[in-house]
Protein backbone atom coordinates (compact mmCIF):
# COMPACT_ATOMS: atom_id res chain seq x y z
CA UNK A 1 0.00 0.00 0.00
CA UNK A 2 1.59 3.26 -1.07
CA UNK A 3 1.99 6.17 1.29
CA UNK A 4 -0.28 9.20 0.91
CA UNK A 5 0.44 12.84 0.26
CA UNK A 6 0.25 14.61 3.65
CA UNK A 7 -3.10 16.36 4.11
CA UNK A 8 -1.30 19.23 5.87
CA UNK A 9 0.55 20.08 2.64
CA UNK A 10 -1.04 21.99 -0.25
CA UNK A 11 -1.89 20.34 -3.54
CA UNK A 12 -0.01 21.44 -6.68
CA UNK A 13 -0.92 24.86 -8.04
CA UNK A 14 -2.54 25.25 -11.44
CA UNK A 15 0.23 27.60 -12.57
CA UNK A 16 2.81 25.51 -14.41
CA UNK A 17 0.63 22.37 -14.17
CA UNK A 18 0.77 20.16 -17.26
CA UNK A 19 -0.08 16.61 -18.29
CA UNK A 20 2.14 14.88 -20.86
CA UNK A 21 1.33 11.28 -21.85
CA UNK A 22 4.25 9.33 -23.32
CA UNK A 23 4.02 8.18 -26.90
CA UNK A 24 1.63 5.22 -26.97
CA UNK A 25 2.22 4.32 -30.61
CA UNK A 26 5.41 3.05 -32.21
CA UNK A 27 5.54 4.13 -35.85
CA UNK A 28 7.71 2.48 -38.50
CA UNK A 29 8.05 4.16 -41.89
CA UNK A 30 8.00 1.78 -44.86
CA UNK A 31 9.95 2.12 -48.11
CA UNK A 32 6.69 1.94 -49.97
CA UNK A 33 3.13 2.29 -48.77
CA UNK A 34 1.72 3.58 -45.51
CA UNK A 35 3.72 3.48 -42.29
CA UNK A 36 3.01 0.71 -39.79
CA UNK A 37 1.90 1.57 -36.28
CA UNK A 38 1.42 -0.51 -33.17
CA UNK A 39 0.50 0.15 -29.58
CA UNK A 40 3.51 0.15 -27.23
CA UNK A 41 1.76 0.02 -23.85
CA UNK A 42 -1.53 -1.15 -22.35
CA UNK A 43 -1.28 1.71 -19.81
CA UNK A 44 0.51 4.72 -21.22
CA UNK A 45 2.94 6.29 -18.71
CA UNK A 46 2.03 9.92 -18.10
CA UNK A 47 4.13 12.70 -16.62
CA UNK A 48 2.71 15.69 -14.80
CA UNK A 49 4.62 18.93 -14.24
CA UNK A 50 3.83 20.14 -10.71
CA UNK A 51 4.54 23.23 -8.64
CA UNK A 52 3.79 23.93 -4.99
CA UNK A 53 3.94 27.10 -2.93
CA UNK A 54 4.68 26.37 0.73
CA UNK A 55 5.32 28.23 3.94
CA UNK A 56 8.58 27.48 5.79
CA UNK A 57 7.02 24.91 8.13
CA UNK A 58 5.25 23.19 5.22
CA UNK A 59 8.50 23.01 3.28
CA UNK A 60 10.22 21.46 6.31
CA UNK A 61 7.47 18.81 6.43
CA UNK A 62 7.70 18.26 2.66
CA UNK A 63 11.47 17.72 2.80
CA UNK A 64 11.15 15.16 5.60
CA UNK A 65 8.22 13.38 3.91
CA UNK A 66 10.13 13.33 0.61
CA UNK A 67 13.18 11.82 2.29
CA UNK A 68 11.57 9.27 4.61
CA UNK A 69 8.17 8.37 3.15
CA UNK A 70 8.73 8.94 -0.58
CA UNK A 71 12.27 7.48 -0.29
CA UNK A 72 13.89 10.49 -2.00
CA UNK A 73 11.11 10.44 -4.59
CA UNK A 74 11.44 6.80 -5.65
CA UNK A 75 8.34 5.38 -3.93
CA UNK A 76 4.79 5.45 -5.25
CA UNK A 77 2.35 7.55 -3.25
CA UNK A 78 -1.28 8.62 -3.53
CA UNK A 79 -2.05 12.26 -4.29
CA UNK A 80 -5.13 14.08 -5.61
CA UNK A 81 -4.31 15.58 -9.02
CA UNK A 82 -6.32 17.42 -11.65
CA UNK A 83 -7.29 15.84 -14.94
CA UNK A 84 -10.20 15.66 -17.32
CA UNK A 85 -12.35 14.01 -14.64
CA UNK A 86 -11.55 16.70 -12.06
CA UNK A 87 -9.58 16.20 -8.86
CA UNK A 88 -8.88 12.45 -8.65
CA UNK A 89 -6.48 10.48 -6.43
CA UNK A 90 -3.59 9.07 -8.47
CA UNK A 91 -0.68 6.77 -7.71
CA UNK A 92 2.41 8.83 -8.49
CA UNK A 93 6.14 9.02 -7.96
CA UNK A 94 8.74 11.65 -8.66
CA UNK A 95 10.70 11.32 -11.90
CA UNK A 96 13.37 13.77 -10.85
CA UNK A 97 14.61 15.62 -7.79
CA UNK A 98 12.56 18.66 -6.85
CA UNK A 99 13.79 22.24 -7.28
CA UNK A 100 13.06 24.67 -4.44
CA UNK A 101 13.54 28.41 -4.40
CA UNK A 102 12.60 31.09 -1.93
CA UNK A 103 10.03 33.56 -3.30
CA UNK A 104 9.72 36.99 -1.73
CA UNK A 105 11.59 35.81 1.34
CA UNK A 106 8.44 34.13 2.66
CA UNK A 107 7.25 31.23 0.48
CA UNK A 108 9.06 28.26 -1.01
CA UNK A 109 8.31 27.40 -4.63
CA UNK A 110 8.86 23.69 -5.24
CA UNK A 111 8.82 22.37 -8.81
CA UNK A 112 9.16 18.81 -10.04
CA UNK A 113 7.64 16.20 -12.27
CA UNK A 114 5.46 13.24 -11.28
CA UNK A 115 4.80 10.03 -13.15
CA UNK A 116 1.36 8.51 -12.67
CA UNK A 117 0.57 4.82 -13.07
CA UNK A 118 -2.68 5.26 -14.90
CA UNK A 119 -4.42 8.36 -16.24
CA UNK A 120 -8.09 8.15 -15.25
CA UNK A 121 -10.49 8.60 -18.14
CA UNK A 122 -14.13 7.93 -18.85
CA UNK A 123 -14.95 4.24 -19.29
CA UNK A 124 -15.94 3.05 -22.77
CA UNK A 125 -19.62 2.95 -21.72
CA UNK A 126 -19.41 6.44 -20.22
CA UNK A 127 -17.78 7.68 -23.44
CA UNK A 128 -20.72 6.35 -25.49
CA UNK A 129 -23.18 8.15 -23.20
CA UNK A 130 -21.11 11.34 -23.24
CA UNK A 131 -20.88 11.39 -27.03
CA UNK A 132 -24.68 11.27 -27.24
CA UNK A 133 -25.24 13.86 -24.48
CA UNK A 134 -24.84 17.54 -23.75
CA UNK A 135 -21.73 17.30 -21.51
CA UNK A 136 -22.27 20.68 -19.84
CA UNK A 137 -25.83 19.70 -18.86
CA UNK A 138 -24.69 16.23 -17.76
CA UNK A 139 -21.97 17.63 -15.47
CA UNK A 140 -24.35 20.29 -14.12
CA UNK A 141 -26.81 17.52 -13.20
CA UNK A 142 -24.06 15.50 -11.54
CA UNK A 143 -22.97 18.58 -9.55
CA UNK A 144 -26.57 19.23 -8.42
CA UNK A 145 -27.01 15.59 -7.38
CA UNK A 146 -23.74 15.72 -5.41
CA UNK A 147 -24.90 18.94 -3.70
CA UNK A 148 -28.27 17.39 -2.84
CA UNK A 149 -26.85 14.16 -1.43
CA UNK A 150 -23.87 15.58 0.46
CA UNK A 151 -25.17 18.97 1.60
CA UNK A 152 -28.94 19.24 1.58
CA UNK A 153 -30.17 15.81 2.70
CA UNK A 154 -30.05 14.95 6.39
CA UNK A 155 -27.36 12.59 7.66
CA UNK A 156 -27.93 8.88 8.23
CA UNK A 157 -30.96 8.00 10.28
CA UNK A 158 -30.36 6.19 13.56
CA UNK A 159 -32.97 3.56 14.22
Amino acid sequence: MPTSWPTTLPLPTVQGYGIRPNEAILRTEMEAGPARQRKRFTNVPTRIAVRWLMKREQFALFEAWYRWEAKEGGEWFEIPLLGGLGLVTHEARFTRQFDAKLVGGVLWEIASELEIRERPTLSRDALIIALDSDMAALFATIDRLHQLVHTNLPGPLSW
